[in-house]
């Protein structure tokens, strides 16, 4: 089977598989990896099928694609040292949450395993990243996910904040100005718009409708 050196077919398989938490029982589109990876579909296309002769997704025109074992290998690697890398960044280097995204998009693809196993023990082995997101161990191995959208709560719902999608820096922000960060208790008291006690620090915040579906909980 033939090895990865593109760095781009990284970004893909990891794209494919983090696309696929969110589906897991289907295949993922082309248009899906497209939007995600802000790219046209045509470009899509032509990588899906050097990826599949490669071995590492079984794709099929107008059905969509899913990775295989060999795929997801790739995937969870990247996966595992991008949240590393934003880890360290945050509470090492005194990056922004909102900031370490991009930065670790550029660094996961240079740094090697032995790398990451050091940079993990430094950080007194973390199991989730700033934004809330598991990170996989050495094996490879992934913590179970077992929450729900913000925006999909009833009135009267409490719980915690588990997770904030990283992929947009305006959305962090705003985030960070509600105090809704990984491990804040809440209860929605009101909505829609989405109106939420927060305890900790005593105030009630009416948010943005969009950062709602961006924010994931476990109800307590």
């Amino acid at each position: 089977m033939a090895r990865l050196k593109n760095i781009s077919s990284e970004d893909y398989l990891k794209a494919i598989y983090l696309l696929g938490q969110s589906k897991p029982s289907g295949r993922i589109l082309t248009k899906e990896i497209a939007d995600k990876l802000r790219i046209r579909p045509a470009s899509v296309t032509g990588m899906l099928n050097r990826l599949a002769e490669a071995g590492f997704v079984d794709y099929r025109k107008r059905q969509g694609v899913y990775l295989t074992d060999a795929g997801e290998k790739i995937a969870l690697t990247m996966i595992r040292r991008h949240r590393l890398i934003e880890t360290f960044l945050y509470e090492k280097l005194g990056y922004t949450w909102e900031e370490v995204h991009e930065e670790a998009e550029r660094l996961e693809h240079a740094v090697t395993a032995a790398f990451c196993e050091r940079l993990e023990e430094i950080l007194g082995f973390p199991q989730t990243d700033p934004h809330g997101d598991p990170i996989p161990t050495a094996a490879l191995e992934r913590p179970p996910v077992n929450n729900t959208p913000l925006s999909a709560c009833l009135v009267g719902d409490r719980g915690v904040i588990d997770r904030v999608a990283d992929g947009d820096p305006d959305l962090l922000q705003k985030a960070d100005f509600y105090g809704l960060r990984p491990g804040t208790n809440f209860e929605l008291v009101a909505g829609p718009p989405l109106t939420l006690y927060l305890p900790k620090i005593n105030i009630t915040q009416t948010i943005d409708p969009a950062i709602g579906t961006k924010i994931y909980v476990k109800l307590l």
